[in-house]
């Protein structure tokens, strides 16, 4: 079966492009969409310093803080396996003409996906609603990372380490942008799988998935919402019940995206372990990525129009 990664990186972890290739042979996976991950250089951030062993070495700044996972690495993949990847940017919404700079990359370099947004800004901010406006009239899904900036209790420890704010931020951006379609991912999303997400002081909730929970109740209410199954934190998430997993990933099997942020097939194997109907996992390896990024504006169709 075929299968796309929707959520990848390159030149990180010790590996270069050649060696996510490598992966994605080993696993099987036709097809990745490679993510910008932009770290501001002001303020600075505690990431910009804390990343030597994970982020490229060749992109440090003088001063030895590091601006991220660059759109120019990703253009240097793409180039040399022109087949094997789909481009993704997200530039720092407080950038003047951040929207701007979205959709030259649309024209200039072929973008498809806005991602991965993961700023120190809440996502219902001003300047990040018109990014993802712009977003939206490209027809490019937006690829959000959510860290929440308190966990529970009620005024328990601030997360210095946080992104985007919590899913009221998330379900006010996603009021304020019906046209955009938006791909949830990381801890702060995937801990309110369960109805006791405001009960749990770790950033990765364990045990019983208990009704309620704020993320199924989204999914319901919100067409332009989907969900990638990458990293740690959606995995940890859907293997807290098997069998709730099973049942969420069927119920709601046209909205969630095969992803991985990493390499490995821990995913593949828990998926298969599930033994989920074939048309759903048809529709979570591939089928559901194929179809959002059908949907994307040709720029000379956005260049017609505006003429």
């Amino acid at each position: 079966m075929k299968i796309i990664d929707s959520h990848q990186h390159t030149f990180w972890h010790g590996r270069d492009d050649a060696g996510l290739i490598r992966d994605m042979d080993e696993h099987g996976i036709a097809l990745a969409w490679l993510l910008t991950w932009e770290i501001p250089e002001h303020p600075r951030q505690p990431e910009a310093t804390g990343f030597g062993k994970i982020l490229n070495p060749a992109r440090v700044r003088p001063d030895g803080s590091h601006p991220g996972i660059l759109l120019e690495d990703l253009i240097i993949a793409k180039r040399r396996y022109p087949d094997r990847f789909i481009l993704g940017y997200c530039p720092d919404p407080s950038l003047p003409g951040a929207p701007d700079l979205f959709e030259a990359a649309c024209d200039m370099h072929g973008v498809k996906v806005c991602g991965e947004w993961k700023f120190r800004m809440l996502i219902d901010d001003p300047r990040s609603l018109e990014l993802f406006r712009a977003a939206g009239r490209r027809n490019a899904p937006v690829v959000l990372h959510l860290d929440v900036p308190y966990l529970p209790p009620e005024g328990g420890a601030y997360a210095p380490a946080w992104y985007g704010g919590t899913v009221a931020n998330l379900e006010r951006a996603l009021e304020a942008c019906p046209e955009t379609v938006f791909v949830g991912h990381a801890p702060g999303f995937w801990r309110e799988l369960g109805g006791n997400a405001d009960h749990s002081a770790k950033p990765y909730p364990h045990g019983e998935v208990l009704p309620g929970g704020r993320l199924e109740k989204m999914l319901e209410h919100h067409q332009n919402l989907c969900a990638d199954l990458s990293a740690g934190s959606a995995l940890v998430a859907l293997k807290r019940d098997a069998g709730y997993a099973k049942e969420l990933l069927t119920r709601f099997a046209d909205r969630f995206l095969f992803a991985r942020d990493y390499y490995g097939g821990e995913l593949l194997a828990f998926l298969d372990s599930l033994k989920l109907p074939l048309s759903v996992t048809e529709k979570i390896y591939h089928k559901n990525a194929e179809q959002l990024l059908a949907k994307s504006v040709p720029s000379q169709a956005v260049t017609k129009k505006l003429s």
